[in-house]
């Protein structure tokens, strides 16, 4: 491999906060529809915890991910359509 540039880590910084924000804001919405339901005190700090929890999980999932392949491999991975790269091979 070559030398990292600016866009690389600009890239692989991006692909971080996708990933932690993505697993935030699934948390986040859990905690809120336990909110939701029950309405209590108690509700209100589990659904807090249950965001934490998932804040903490973004950013252990996005580290992991970055010490590996890196953040960009994991999101482009994830984001990837192979049924359509098939069809694009396809003559018409």
């Amino acid at each position: 491999m070559g030398q990292k540039n600016i866009f690389d880590d600009v890239s692989e910084v991006i692909a971080w906060i996708q990933i932690v924000l993505s697993l935030f804001f699934i948390a986040s919405v859990l905690g809120f529809i336990l909110y939701m339901y029950y309405k209590t005190d108690m509700a209100l700090m589990g659904g807090i915890s249950i965001a934490v929890l998932g804040l903490l999980i973004g950013i252990r999932r996005a580290n992991k991910a970055y010490r590996g392949k890196g953040t960009v491999d994991l999101v482009s991975r994830v984001s990837a359509t192979p049924e359509l790269d098939e069809d694009e091979k396809k003559p018409f």
